[in-house]
This record gives C-alpha cells, structure tokens and sequence, in this order.
C-alpha cells in the first residue's frame, strides 16, 4: 500500500481550461484601474547640499538647483517619469503644459 491509500487521499481531478469567450485577447477593460489614485509630481530641479548649509536655510534664503531657467520640469507619476513640461498660470493658478511624453516603451525601459 502506498503512503495515499492510507490516509485516504486521493489525486485531485481538475477541468481544462478553456479561453473565455467574452473576453478578447486584444479588448483591455481600462475600466477597472480608471479610479486608481495616483501620484502626480513635478520637479523643477535637484541640489546637493550639506547639512551645514541646510541647518542654515530660513526664510529669503535661495537653493540654486541644477536646471537653467526656463527648462522643462520633469513630471512623474509615481515616481516613474512619464513627460517634460512647463508652468503656465490658468485663472491665477499654476498648471503644468506637456512639451514632450516619454514614450511607453521607453517608460518600461526606465522601470527595469
């Protein structure tokens, strides 16, 4: 007798699987992930700072960042960049203009 038989078990019987045919291959159903929050950023520049100098930041104080002026920001969506753009003001708020999307093949590439 074989361990199995004495404890009484028994091989499991399991159906083929077969392709659902409501749902298509190449139909994607956007509509489950459309009310996902996520997080949108934008950086305008980056600096390298020592801690000397931050515990010496107050208010008026002026952090130069590695960018020129009137470069583009870099927008990302959580944390994975996804265009350049730059400010603009909308009914006195700032807003963001999208100069160039990175392409989603390239964003892929980024993410490994």
């Amino acid at each position: 007798m074989s361990q199995n038989e004495n404890l009484g078990a028994t091989a499991a019987q399991f159906d083929t699987l077969q392709a659902d045919s409501t749902a298509d291959a190449n139909d994607l159903n956007l509509d489950l992930i459309l009310d996902v929050p996520v997080t949108l950023s934008l950086e305008v520049g980056r600096s390298r700072i020592p801690i000397r100098n931050l515990l010496q930041l107050n208010q008026g104080s002026v952090v130069e960042l590695d960018r020129g002026a009137g470069e583009a920001l870099d927008v990302y969506v959580n944390g994975t960049l996804i265009a350049h753009g730059e400010v603009v003001t909308i009914n006195d708020r700032f807003g963001v203009r999208l100069t160039d999307v990175v392409s989603p093949s390239e964003r892929i590439r980024r993410l490994r």
